[in-house]
C-alpha cells in the first residue's frame, strides 16, 4: 500500500462524505477507494470512518487524523512545487531599480551576464537616485545603498559593503595643502552630493561617527560628476570607492584621512515582506550575491592615505574659507 496515496484518498472521502463521490473526484472506482481506506485503518489499528447506508463520517480519531493528513499533504505539495521550480528554467520579465552611478558602472555588466545565463528572461533596469515605491511603480526588486537600520517595510538581501573615502587630486593638494585631521576640512573646498540649499555635512570616524560642515564650492546630484570635479582639482570629494577604482590605482586621486573613514554603507536588494518570490526573482538575487562576492572595485577600499612631498598640514595657500 502506498500510504501517502491512502492518506490522500482518506482525506477526500472525509471531504466528500462518501466513497463514490471521493472516487469520482480522484478518478478511482468506489471499490478501490474503500479498499485503500480499509488498508489504512488496518495498518493504524483504528477505525477512521463511521459507515452507514446513507453517509460516511469520521470518528473522533479519524477527525484528528484527517487534520494531520491535510497539513502533511500540503507540505508534500509545497515540497514538490519547490523542486519543480528549481528544475524549471526561469522565464518572464523582471523589473529592477538601482542608483544611477552604481547601476551604470557595476550593475549593468552583472545584468548582461545574468541575461546571458538565462536566455528565457527579459529584464528592465531603471536607474534613479530616488527611493522608489516598489509596489506602486511595479518593480520586482530595488537596489538601495544605505546604512542600518534599513527600511523596516522591506526585506533586505545584502550584496556588498560600500566604503566611502575623502579624496582629492595631487594637483589640488599641492595648491591647497593636505588635511591631516577632519577639522582641517573646514579650510578646504568641498565637492558635495546634493544642492547648495541642503546641509553640507560629512560623516567621519568609525567607532564614534561625527558630522562636520564643510564649505561647498561645487554641488551635483551625481557621483560621477563629483569624481570628475575632484580629478579636475576643484576640491575634496567624499565618495564611495566603487566610483574611484582607476583614479585611486593610477594616483589621479589620493585618499585623505584614511583613519577617519565613516562606517561603511551596504548595497542591498529589497522587496516587500509579503511578496512570494518567484523562481526568476530568486535566480536574480542569487546571481547578484555571487557576482558581488568579489566586487569589481576590490582593493580600492583598502586604506591608503599617502604622505605626499607637498603635504602642508597647517594653513592652505588659498587662505581659510568661511563656513
Amino acid at each position: 500500500m502506498d500510504k501517502l496515496e491512502a492518506m490522500r484518498v482518506f482525506t477526500e472521502v472525509v471531504n466528500h462524505q462518501g466513497f463514490a463521490a471521493a472516487g469520482r473526484h480522484l478518478g478511482l472506482s468506489r471499490s478501490v477507494v474503500n479498499k485503500l481506506v480499509l488498508q489504512l485503518e488496518a495498518q493504524l489499528g483504528v477505525q477512521l470512518l463511521q459507515r452507514t447506508t446513507r453517509r460516511v463520517s469520521p470518528t473522533d480519531v479519524g477527525r484528528a487524523y484527517h487534520e494531520r493528513c491535510l497539513a502533511l499533504l500540503a507540505e508534500v505539495e509545497a515540497a514538490d512545487l519547490a523542486v519543480a521550480q528549481v528544475q524549471s528554467e526561469p522565464k518572464g520579465r523582471l523589473r529592477l531599480n538601482a542608483p544611477m552611478s552604481f547601476g551604470t558602472l557595476h550593475l549593468a555588466p552583472a545584468v548582461a551576464a545574468f541575461l546571458a545565463q538565462y536566455p528565457n528572461l527579459t529584464l528592465e533596469l531603471t536607474l534613479s537616485d530616488r527611493f522608489v515605491d516598489l509596489i506602486e511603480e511595479g518593480f520586482d526588486l530595488t537596489l538601495r545603498i544605505s546604512s542600518p537600520p534599513h527600511d523596516s517595510a522591506l526585506v533586505t538581501q545584502p550584496l556588498v559593503p560600500i566604503h566611502r573615502i575623502f579624496c582629492a587630486s595631487p594637483h589640488y593638494l599641492e595648491a591647497q595643502g593636505t588635511p591631516l585631521h577632519p577639522q582641517d576640512l573646514r579650510q578646504h573646498q568641498g565637492l558635495h552630493y546634493g544642492h547648495f540649499t541642503t546641509p553640507q555635512l560629512w560623516t567621519f570616524g568609525d567607532r564614534h561617527p561625527s558630522a562636520l560642515k564643510v564649505p561647498c564650492r561645487y554641488a551635483a546630484n551625481n557621483g560621477e560628476l563629483l569624481r570628475e570635479a575632484a580629478l579636475a582639482g576643484l576640491g575634496i570629494a567624499f565618495l564611495p570607492t566603487f566610483l574611484l577604482g582607476d583614479a585611486l590605482r593610477t594616483g589621479a586621486l589620493v585618499e585623505l584621512l584614511a583613519d577617519h573613514r565613516p562606517p561603511p554603507l551596504t548595497a542591498s536588494l529589497c522587496y516587500p515582506p509579503n511578496r512570494q518570490l518567484s523562481r526568476k526573482i530568486q535566480c536574480l538575487i542569487a546571481f547578484l550575491q555571487d557576482w558581488f562576492t568579489t566586487p569589481p572595485w576590490a582593493g580600492t577600499e583598502e586604506k591608503k592615505s599617502q604622505t605626499l612631498p607637498f603635504d602642508r598640514p597647517q594653513q592652505p595657500r588659498c587662505g581659510k574659507m568661511q563656513q
